[in-house]
This record gives C-alpha cells, sequence and structure tokens, in this order.
C-alpha cells in the first residue's frame, strides 16, 4: 500500500548535490510535512508513495534551491540609480545619499518583497543579506516563504535606522532576540566593512554574534582603495586587522576578497571563512577579479553571490555561475577551472554550508527541507543535452525556472507565483520608483 506524501516531484534528472554529486535519470523526490522524506527512480518512489500535488515530469530537471550568499535586498528600489561609477564615489555620492533621503520601515519591507520575488523567480531558496531595518526584511522574506540569514547592519556613522554605534548594537541585540529559533529566518549582525567600522565596532559585532551564537556578514578587500585605506590606518592589510582582533571563524561570511595576498588567503583557510564571490558586481564596478582558483586550492569554500541590484543590476545566481565560470577560465589560462559540477557545488551545497545551515537545505537528501527548484529543458537554447551540469551552468536561464518549493510550500508554480500577489509588489515597486525620480516625499 502507498504512503500518502504532499508532494512528488518529477523530472529527467534529479541532482542531488550530495557527497557524490548523484544524478538520478527519471527521479522522483517524495515530500512531507516540508522535508524530503525519499528519492529515487520515478518507479521507486511512485510505487511506495502517491501525492495529490505532482510537479515537473518529462521534459524537466530538479535540483537543490539556489543560495545567494551575499545581497542587500532592499536595494532593489535603487537599481540603475547610479551605474558605470567606482565604489568609492557610487556608495558615498549617490547610494548612501539616497539612503539617507528614502530609508524607512515601509521603504526597506516593500522592497525586501520585490527582491525575494526576483530571487525566486531566478531559482534562490535561501539570501544571505547586509541592510537595515532587519524585522522589515525578515517579515518580507517569511511573508513571501523564503529562506534567509539576516544581518543586522553596523556602521560608525549615523544613517536613517541609527545615530550612534550604540544604537546600531541596541537594534541588532534586538533583532537577533526577536528571531532566533525562527524556521525560515536566521539573525545575525553585520559590520559593514573595515572602512565604514572601527576594529573596536567590528570587534563589538563579534562578541555580540559570540553571546547568541549568530552568524557574521561583512565587505572584505573588495578594492585596492579599501586595502590602502586600511593600511594606512592600521598598518595591516583588512584580513589581517581582522584575524588579529579575532573576527574570523566558520560563522563569518566574507563578501568579495578581491584584493587578496597569499598569506591572506592562508588565514580565510586556516579559519574556515567563507567567501562570497560577487564577479558581476565586482566586474561592474570595476573593483577588479577575485583570485577564486587560488582560493579553491588553498580549501576555503567559496560561493556566490549577487550582491545588491544596484551594482550588479540583478539577482541572479545562474548569471553568476555562469560568468564566474567562464572568467576564470580566462584569467587562469585552464579552461578547467570552475568546472560545471564545482559551479554547481558553489551555488548550492556550499553555499548552504558557508551560512551554517548545510544540515538543512543546500541538496535533495533525505531530511532535510524540501528547498527544490525545477526548470524546464523543453526550451530551443537547451536542446539537445548532453551533459546536465553543463546545461545548467552555461545554458539555463531564470526564465527557464518553473517550480520554487522552500520548506515544502510551493511559491512558483508554472513561473507564476502561489502564495502571493504579484501584481501588488510591482505596483509597489512602480511606486517607490517614480518618487525616487522626482525626489517626491
Amino acid at each position: 500500500m502507498q504512503e500518502k506524501v504532499d508532494i512528488i516531484v518529477k523530472a529527467d534528472y534529479v541532482l542531488k548535490m550530495d557527497a557524490d554529486l548523484t544524478v538520478i535519470s527519471d527521479g522522483a523526490v517524495a515530500i512531507r510535512n516540508g522535508k524530503i522524506i525519499s528519492t529515487g527512480s520515478d518507479g521507486e518512489v511512485s510505487s511506495r508513495y502517491s501525492a495529490d500535488k505532482i510537479l515537473g515530469g518529462k521534459g524537466y530537471v530538479a535540483f537543490p534551491g539556489l543560495v545567494n550568499t551575499h545581497t542587500h535586498a532592499a536595494m532593489v528600489y535603487f537599481r540603475g540609480l547610479g551605474d558605470d561609477l567606482p565604489l568609492k564615489i557610487w556608495l558615498e555620492e549617490h547610494i548612501w545619499p539616497a539612503e539617507n533621503r528614502w530609508l524607512s520601515y515601509e521603504f526597506v519591507a516593500e522592497a525586501a518583497e520585490l527582491a525575494c520575488l526576483e530571487m525566486l523567480k531566478a531559482g534562490i531558496t535561501t539570501y544571505n543579506d547586509m541592510y537595515f531595518y532587519g524585522d522589515a526584511v525578515a517579515q518580507s522574506t517569511r511573508k513571501l516563504g523564503m529562506r534567509a540569514v539576516i544581518g543586522a547592519g553596523i556602521l560608525d556613522f549615523p544613517s536613517k535606522t541609527a545615530k550612534t554605534s550604540e544604537e546600531y548594537f541596541a537594534n541588532a541585540e534586538n533583532f537577533i532576540s526577536d528571531w532566533r529559533g525562527d524556521d525560515l529566518i536566521v539573525p545575525g549582525i553585520a559590520p559593514h566593512s573595515p572602512y565604514a567600522c572601527s576594529a573596536e565596532n567590528i570587534a563589538k559585532a563579534r562578541k555580540i554574534a559570540d553571546r547568541y551564537g549568530a552568524p557574521l556578514h561583512i565587505h572584505l578587500s573588495e578594492t585596492e582603495w579599501e586595502v590602502s585605506e586600511t593600511k594606512k590606518r592600521y598598518g595591516k592589510t583588512p584580513v589581517e586587522l581582522l584575524y588579529g582582533i579575532g573576527f574570523l571563524d566558520e560563522r563569518v561570511t566574507a563578501a568579495h576578497c578581491v584584493w587578496l595576498t597569499e598569506r591572506e588567503i592562508a588565514i580565510l583557510s586556516e579559519k574556515r571563512v567563507g567567501v562570497a564571490h560577487c564577479i558581476e558586481s565586482n566586474m561592474k564596478l570595476a573593483s577588479g577579479i577575485a583570485p577564486v582558483v587560488k582560493m579553491l586550492d588553498a580549501g576555503i569554500k567559496v560561493t556566490f553571490g549577487t550582491d545588491g541590484a544596484a551594482s550588479n543590476n540583478n539577482l541572479d545566481i545562474l548569471s553568476e555561475m555562469s560568468t564566474a565560470a567562464k572568467v576564470h577560465k580566462a584569467v587562469s589560462g585552464d579552461p578547467t577551472a570552475i568546472n560545471s559540477r564545482q559551479a554547481m557545488l558553489m551555488a548550492t551545497r556550499w553555499g548552504a554550508e558557508a551560512l551554517g545551515l548545510g544540515t538543512i537545505t543546500g541538496s535533495i537528501e533525505e531530511g532535510k527541507a524540501a528547498d527544490i527548484v525545477t526548470a524546464n529543458l523543453k526550451k530551443p537554447h537547451l536542446t539537445p543535452l548532453y551533459d546536465i551540469f553543463s546545461h545548467i551552468v552555461y545554458s539555463l536561464n531564470s526564465s527557464d525556472i518553473e517550480t520554487v518549493i522552500v520548506n515544502g510550500d510551493v511559491l512558483l508554480n508554472g513561473g507564476r507565483a502561489t502564495a502571493f500577489d504579484e501584481s501588488e509588489i510591482l505596483a509597489n515597486a512602480v511606486k517607490w520608483g517614480i518618487k525616487i525620480k522626482h525626489g517626491d516625499s
């Protein structure tokens, strides 16, 4: 007799992204109470389980939800606001003034909804955020059913969210306390960078994170200017500075890591820091190309982030994967660098592990949360098919994503939202865009 389950996902290829990189041909996944309870061939799973909801089928691929390990979700409302500029000018003359003018709980809540919608449509089920009004980001993320690690932003200078360091830290502690134990939201703390936060405040962020067992998120060695500024101020490179104050360990996600020395790579490896590689943002801002191949060779867990949509200008990990895999082949002179299987690992299981969520998500394995994506392979640009990993990394587009399941909830089906109103989210975005463009309060 068949057991009843909530959902069965079927696909020509099920990429488990487990330790063996198992691919199940004509595969299926049984889901009950938000968890994956069985994987196997369609015949095996269908003989044991039945479900009223069958998703995918012939002509589909199923893989774990993608993980975006560095973004600023609410910055989608600043997409295109200040393009074709270096990072320092972009931040100081365009983005920070815009934030001082427009940031509010309502702005961030509605912007985060747009970001979550965009990410879900690109097959992203988990993201790692660094911004302000963390409660607004968390509420919107939970409303749309997505999974996130959300870091409360810390700066040395006043913003719309805090006037003093003490206020930033109080906000962070309150946020962490309020959201601890949530099944979708992991609260953390995010000192912006060694140039926007003093060493004292970065060390204080570390102490708060230790008190709560919370994750940490920081920009690190993104530009040559940042490195020279840190050397002037402290006589050390950014990585050496953070190492010296005891900030670095496996609970830290360091975004960018473009300008690293051999010694700094060794330090990040020793401390098991996760690195979020944001190649499209780094290229657009002319920050440089991170030494990813060297980091991978040193055993560093390098993953993919989009950065915010204001500097990318999208939230699309499929695009990041494809760009990174190709660029690093070119700059290293090695066509085998970051092969398609490794790229998929970086975008799925390694991303989850870097965020401390490796036991929960990142692969399609029994007992893990049902965070699963299907894509339609019946497209001209996906035909014929010889290697499914190669197809996903080099040929698949976000528009090919059809079904997105998070924690067992079907959030997208047929490429359309099933659990929330897309039109309302887009209408809010248009409303804010008009305000920002015309300077209307």
